[in-house]
């Protein structure tokens, strides 16, 4: 029963340094709200480096995400006529305390890690386990990305899969 609380207890921490990591990357490109694409790069900032591992199985430098992300906002813009090539957005401020809000790809990302929580088997919550879930989406800025690395879905989940299960329980 201890052992039960002091897992909760820990993956609460990661999920709030999850959050975290993904406001501050959401704000440093100048969004408001974190999306699907600012969790991938905080999963790569966990300290446990379960991200960076699952990316080393896929034999994919976990350096080029941000940068493949950035291709996909200018993509994005082209598409209905404007320059990609634009100026950095200015770093939002940190958002007001209160009710946790993100984009509705983040939303559905946290969604599918707390129906996936009972399926850990006593593993703590990590960063193969935010790549196992951004594997279920098949569009979007995290999607596009990983398509863009030349990852697809089922590579992603699978490569997760196996390092979750490397993962102590």
């Amino acid at each position: 029963m201890f052992k039960a609380i002091r897992r909760r207890l820990a993956d609460m921490r990661t999920l709030r340094l999850l959050c975290e990591r993904a406001e501050a990357h959401a704000r440093e490109r100048g969004a408001a709200l974190p999306g699907a694409e600012h969790f991938l790069l905080a999963a790569l900032d966990l300290p446990d480096g379960a991200a960076a591992r699952v990316f080393a199985r896929l034999q994919v430098d976990p350096r080029r995400v941000p940068g493949a992300i950035e291709e996909q906002y200018r993509n994005a813009l082209a598409s209905v006529g404007l320059d990609g090539a634009h100026e950095a957005p200015e770093p939002l401020a940190a958002p007001v305390a209160g009710v946790y809000r993100a984009q509705a790809s983040a939303q559905a990302l946290m969604q599918v890690l707390a129906k996936d929580a009972e399926m850990r088997a006593g593993r703590g919550l990590s960063g193969a386990h935010v790549l196992a879930a951004l594997a279920k989406a098949e569009q979007g800025v995290a999607a596009r990305t990983l398509r863009v690395l030349g990852v697809g879905t089922e590579q992603l989940s699978r490569a997760a899969h196996e390092e979750i299960s490397a993962l102590p329980a």
